[in-house]
């Protein structure tokens, strides 16, 4: 599923990775479910692979009912 919905708006893989990133990405693949419940309000999680640069790929995760969002990045 290319589209999904997210805090009551419809987003697409480049709009969601944005909202993950806080800024705009080179390229996004296609938005899964995550198999995981959002830490802040249990809703569910989605997940999205994304390239904010040529040499970094990332695994976002935005829950579909509040602000809550992550990556995989090593802190």
């Amino acid at each position: 599923m290319s589209n999904r919905v997210v805090q009551g708006r419809m987003v697409t893989p480049e709009t969601l990775a944005e909202l993950v990133e806080g800024e705009s990405v080179l390229e996004a693949e296609s938005i899964a479910d995550a198999d995981r419940d959002c830490p802040e309000c249990s809703g569910g999680v989605i997940t999205v692979g994304y390239m904010p640069s040529v040499t970094e790929f990332v695994t976002g995760y935005k829950c579909q009912e509040c602000d809550w969002s992550d990556d995989d990045r090593e802190e």
